[in-house]
């Protein structure tokens, strides 16, 4: 079972990442009680220059150094993908929660095996799908529930970005480490959307750029069990795009702009026959609101922002749109 947490929590860095560096360190030291304790990284001399960056303590080069650590009750898992499964579980076995970047494993086995896991040791697990946090999304989550629209009837999704150099690498080299835009952009796409329709993606259609080792572009169909058709263009070579998510329904429609972003931007409209108007939206950190629902899951107060369910789930949708790419027909998306 997992070790018993009052009102401090002390997170092991499991990679020393860039997502680490640019917003989870600064959104863990944001929680009452919750501190970076430690950090693990393959390279001696790169962990020691990035926890010294952070002022974290104790910087390990090996799993089960960080995994024997007493001061760490929780693992933040940011390493390449295919490294999520194993380190996932043995942080389970040890008790120690876990918070897992998405996509949250390779494969359906391995992400069945995480939840699994964690649920078998009693420990909360969580994936990173910032979006939802959102002050945007929430808002359109809520105007959706709310009947502003009426029934939802189609969605459109533009999440075609410039991917920066520094975050390049394996995301387009490496197959094997799951790169390319699906696992990559496409995944956050899918958990959005669940998201904001309360419903399930049941089918998928997709086309890829014949181009180069890995997929940089793709366009996707997702039908929901709901009825609703998704359109999604994601794209790490696009730099002007700007990005966006858009609800339709029988009544009227949803419209966010720069809203698939880490930042706290953007904006939405609600178009009815009433007209259009800007939908009041308080923005605030997504990461931090993720941790504080983090902190909440372990105190036994609900789950947290996306649940390990939640991540296995928007995997699911992304292996179908990757397989629909592959194979140029429907694909079904495996139940989990």
């Amino acid at each position: 079972m997992a070790k018993t947490v009052g009102k401090t929590l002390g997170w092991g860095l499991v990679g020393a990442s860039t997502i680490a560096h640019e917003w989870m360190i600064d959104a863990i030291r944001a929680q009452p009680g919750n501190s970076v304790a430690a950090l693990l990284s393959s390279n001696t001399e790169r962990g020691a220059e990035y926890a010294a960056a952070h002022g974290i303590a104790q910087s390990y080069t090996t799993l089960d150094a960080l995994l024997s650590d007493p001061a760490v009750d929780a693992f933040y898992i940011s390493t390449t993908n295919e490294l999520h499964a194993a380190q996932a579980i043995a942080a389970a076995a040890a008790g120690k929660h876990v918070l897992c970047e998405k996509p949250l494993a390779m494969n359906l086995a391995d992400g069945r095996a995480i939840v699994a896991a964690c649920r078998s040791a009693g420990v909360v697990l969580g994936t990173n799908h910032h979006l939802r946090n959102a002050a945007t999304h929430q808002a359109m989550r809520d105007l959706v529930r709310s009947g502003a629209i009426g029934t939802p009837l189609f969605a459109r999704v533009f999440h075609a970005v410039q991917l920066p150099a520094h975050l390049q690498g394996w995301r387009v080299q490496k197959a094997d480490a799951g790169g390319g835009v699906v696992l990559d952009i496409t995944v956050h796409d899918a958990d959005t959307l669940r998201f904001l329709l309360d419903a399930e993606p049941v089918e998928a259609i997709a086309m890829t750029p014949a181009a180069g080792p890995l997929e940089d572009g793709v366009m996707a169909v997702l039908r929901f069990d709901n009825g609703v058709l998704a359109q999604l263009h994601d794209a790490f070579n696009v730099p002007h795009a700007g990005t966006g998510i858009e609800i339709h329904g029988s009544l009227g429609s949803l419209v966010g702009r720069d809203v698939m972003t880490q930042r706290p931007v953007g904006e939405v409209r609600l178009r009815s026959a009433e007209g259009e108007r800007v939908v009041a939206v308080e923005p605030h950190n997504v990461y931090a609101h993720s941790l504080a629902a983090f902190n909440r899951a372990v105190q036994g107060q609900g789950a947290p922002a996306a649940t390990g369910e939640d991540g296995l789930r928007s995997l699911a949708a992304a292996l179908a749109v990757l397989e629909a790419a592959r194979t140029g027909q429907r694909t079904p998306v495996a139940a989990v």
